[in-house]
């Protein structure tokens, strides 16, 4: 297909492709008004080891690489039952500990010792109060009692709250404008390829151009519809300076052009479906074909032979006899 073949399918089928892209952004607008809105709140921590007895640059570098290796354990501890079965009881959650650690994400950015924590919840409030008392509580499990030296003595690493979570203002989710974008853009997509399949299993002929594409056969005229040819059938004699008339005109010169080395042509107008225009097109040819000086009749140059035995027109509609025609 050629890039003229799609935009006569676009032309074609603006209408469904117009209502499937509505479609679309009628159903990204539902998601975002039936979906529940969740905030997200985030929290970092800063963690540094001290070394013991630490006096020297080479100490705190040492005690910096130390402190890089266990950010990543931390990262892990974050979402355990031991941190966050205080955090249930600080706030009266009712919910469990496996439930909240669904809410809750944790990382660390590479080569640092910072950890992020993360909450979303359908409350703003609530979802800043839990990311704060997670990282407290963080503290309190790593400091106190992972970290805790077998001596007794005070633990070598601290963890110190830089980015305390706040209160969000807006939702996260829905991102209404991204839904409407997606829904538009899926709605257009599937209206587009719902236009082009259309287009490639439908085998009627709509157009000359559905001519040229089944056959090899050249189009000597193409007569335009008219809702009134009924009422005005010999639109070639009654206005011949109508552009359908004119049509005709064009059909006869055509023709007379066919098989041009033959004395003797005989042309058949036909249809598949009765009340498609066998009888005006032969009446208005015949019109047109007089006004050149030829005459149309039984006897001389040219022959008009009305062949529908069913529903013969063709007399009726030239004015004449039924043996006439």
């Amino acid at each position: 297909m050629e890039l003229r073949d799609y935009i006569r399918i676009l032309r074609k089928g603006w209408i469904f492709i117009a209502a499937l892209t509505l479609a679309g952004v009628a159903v990204g607008a539902l998601a975002s008004l039936l979906a529940t809105p969740t905030y997200v709140s985030s929290t970092r921590l800063f963690v540094s080891v001290q070394a013991q007895d630490s006096s020297t640059t080479g100490d705190a570098v040492q005690g910096s690489s130390a402190a890089q290796q266990k950010v990543q354990s931390y990262v892990d501890v974050v979402t355990s039952d031991a941190v966050l079965d205080p955090v249930i009881d600080q706030l009266g959650l009712d919910t469990t500990a496996a439930a909240l650690a669904g809410q809750i994400t944790a990382d660390s950015p590479l080569n640092t010792v910072l950890i992020n924590i993360t909450v979303t919840d359908t409350d703003a409030q609530r979802a800043a109060d839990v990311a704060n008392a997670v990282g407290t509580s963080l503290t309190e499990v790593v400091v106190n009692e992972l970290e805790t030296p077998a001596d007794g003595g005070a633990s070598l690493v601290k963890i110190a709250t830089i980015v305390p979570g706040s209160v969000a203002s807006a939702p996260s989710t829905p991102r209404t404008a991204l839904n409407l974008g997606l829904g538009l853009l899926i709605g257009l997509a599937l209206g587009v390829g719902a236009a082009v399949l259309r287009s490639t299993l439908d085998t009627r002929i709509h157009g000359s151009h559905d001519v040229e594409l089944v056959t090899d056969a050249p189009i000597v005229g193409g007569i335009c519809y008219d809702p009134g040819a009924k009422k005005h059938p010999l639109i070639v004699h009654v206005d011949p300076r109508n552009p359908r008339a004119e049509s005709f005109r064009t059909l006869r010169t055509n023709l007379q052009f066919v098989n041009v080395e033959s004395a003797s042509r005989c042309f058949v107008v036909t249809s598949s479906l009765p009340g498609e225009g066998k009888t005006t097109t032969t009446a208005n040819l015949a019109v047109a074909l007089a006004e050149t000086g030829a005459t149309v009749d039984v006897v001389d140059v040219v022959d008009v032979v009305d062949g529908d035995l069913r529903l013969p027109h063709l007399a009726d509609t030239l004015g004449l006899g039924a043996s006439s025609a």
